[in-house]
């Protein structure tokens, strides 16, 4: 074979790497606009999975205000129906404040900082210092 007829037979090496550097980038851009549809695709759904899902909170404070209602209502029949509210609404102070006091101590327990995941750099840059000194 002569020169010509060989290099269209086999590319050289510099070829093979403008090919290999050209083909990567149009793959890794291709992957980023694949990846970017994805996410977008996601937050749609995840945008509308929100707005549902406040619906139904919304819904559901509708409601347990109807049960309220429903709960002084019943009380009437037997008491004032401004001692039956006053019932209710104490009830539900006293189940607030004891909600907040449960917060309260859950919030005391939670850390600001990840106390294991900085212990455990620490440890990693204190080993990583130590073998650059037995070197």
């Amino acid at each position: 074979m002569t020169g010509p007829d060989r290099r269209t037979a086999d590319p050289s090496i510099t070829e093979l790497m403008t090919q290999l550097s050209s083909q990567t980038s149009r793959l890794v851009r291709d992957e980023l606009r694949l990846a970017q549809k994805e996410f977008s695709t996601a937050a749609k759904h995840a945008g509308v999975g929100a707005g549902l899902f406040s619906g139904a909170g919304l819904l559901a404070v509708f409601g347990l205000g109807a049960l309220i209602t429903s709960a002084i209502a019943a009380l009437a029949l037997v008491l004032a129906v401004w001692a039956a509210a006053l019932i209710v609404a104490a009830m539900l102070f006293a189940t607030a404040g004891i909600a907040a006091l449960v917060a309260k101590k859950q919030a005391a327990q939670a850390s600001p900082l990840p106390d294991r995941t900085v212990a455990n750099v620490k440890q990693d840059i204190d080993q990583v210092k130590e073998s650059r000194h037995a070197q």
